[in-house]
């Protein structure tokens, strides 16, 4: 894992904005009694109005940002995912599609793009996106290649009241805020954010009540079975993820949400050898696990706990719609058709194609790693993308 002395130096501008987002943060501690949870620690660096790292100005998504998605990889990607939304949108009249945190903007292009293709163009199409700089990026984007798409693109800045269609979030749950708890000597701490001398230094609570505390308490047993009940744990727990599911229940009366991240179910979440979480932040192509460097300049995550997803969905009047690896989604959905039209004898159009495959479906990349989950109202067919490699036992 690198360290602070082998990630790359950022220029000065760049300093002085993680000064003040720093500062900022500092301010929020002696505030709130000398300490913070992680998650507020998080909520700010990542959010804060123009000093987050997402409200920031600089370019976060590709070869000139801070790490690559899959869209970002290769239009295979969108045009694969099309052929699911294609399914759910054709099921429902007025049907749209609503993105939550688009990035670049690149997988609402190439969705809309092959959606035109095949005739199913929803009328709408939403981005619920925080960041101002991102919005003009995505808007950017469509003017230049796809101008005569613009006008059905429309920004949110809160999710509408009502919604028929279908729900997308890709890598939008990983960058969460999260609580860190450790399990030691049968007690629970939850670790939180200080500060000594201008620098920010990790302390720790006794944890004795509230939801953390029932949620933490419930996941001893998983924490301990087959482990070291002597040796300390720490690991993340999101509590945002059960108000986002049932924020999107409350407004879906008709159609499917689709979430595609990189995580686990909780048995394998809190697997024994996993005793420092998953923690992870990216600056400029370089993961580490540093999350008090550079605030305001770094993306920190979280692998995602699908078993979570899961436990937020009952009474809720969704339903649970599949759960799988990204490759079988992928392949489901017919993305090794798609790379077929274009012939394999084109070698410069061809081989990058299939590179870009390989990065998406192979196990060594984020094929295994990155799951795909969906739940729905009044979908009254199986859909495609989870026709086989049904994962739902490591729930």
């Amino acid at each position: 894992m690198p360290s602070r002395t082998t990630l790359p130096t950022p220029n000065e501008a760049a300093l002085q904005h993680s000064h003040a987002a720093q500062q900022a943060i500092q301010a929020e501690i002696r505030a709130a009694d000398h300490w913070i949870s992680f998650a507020h620690y998080m909520e700010h660096a990542l959010y804060a109005p123009g000093l987050g790292y997402y409200s920031g100005g600089t370019t976060k998504f590709g070869s000139a940002g801070d790490f690559v998605t899959a869209p970002e990889i290769s239009s295979l990607f969108g045009r694969a995912l099309a052929q699911q939304a294609q399914q759910i949108l054709r099921l429902i009249e007025q049907a749209a599609i609503l993105e939550f945190g688009a990035g670049s903007g690149k997988l609402a292009l190439d969705l809309l793009l092959e959606l035109e293709k095949q005739g199913c163009l929803p009328e709408k199409y939403f981005i619920l996106e925080v960041s101002a700089e991102l919005r003009q990026r995505q808007r950017a984007l469509f003017n230049d290649q796809a101008p005569h798409l613009v006008s059905r693109l429309h920004w949110l800045e809160q999710l509408p009241s009502t919604f028929d269609g279908l729900i997308l979030a890709n890598e939008v749950l990983d960058a969460m805020p999260v609580h860190l708890v450790t399990w030691r000597d049968n007690q629970l701490f939850e670790r939180g954010v200080a500060c000594q001398n201008e620098t920010f230094t990790w302390q720790e609570r006794p944890l004795l009540k509230g939801t953390l505390f029932e949620i933490a308490s419930k996941l001893t047993l998983q924490v301990n079975r087959n482990g070291n009940q002597n040796q300390p744990y720490t690991s993340e727990i999101n509590l945002a993820v059960r108000p986002f599911i049932h924020s999107l229940a409350d407004m879906l009366r008709q159609g499917a949400i689709i979430l595609i991240d990189y995580g686990f179910g909780n048995n394998e979440y809190y697997h024994p050898q996993r005793n420092q979480g998953t923690l992870m932040c990216h600056y400029r192509h370089h993961a580490h696990d540093d999350p008090f460097y550079l605030p305001g300049l770094q993306d920190i995550t979280s692998h995602v706990d699908f078993s979570a997803v899961v436990e937020a969905i009952p009474h809720t009047g969704l339903e649970f719609l599949g759960y799988t690896t990204q490759a079988h989604f992928l392949i489901n959905c017919g993305i090794t058709e798609i790379l077929a039209q274009t012939s394999a004898e084109d070698i410069h159009a061809y081989l990058p194609q299939a590179n870009q495959l390989q990065k998406l479906v192979s196990p060594a990349e984020m094929g295994e790693l990155f799951k795909v989950i969906a739940m729905g109202k009044h979908i009254d067919q199986s859909l495609i993308g989870f026709r086989s490699g049904d994962k739902s036992h490591l729930l």
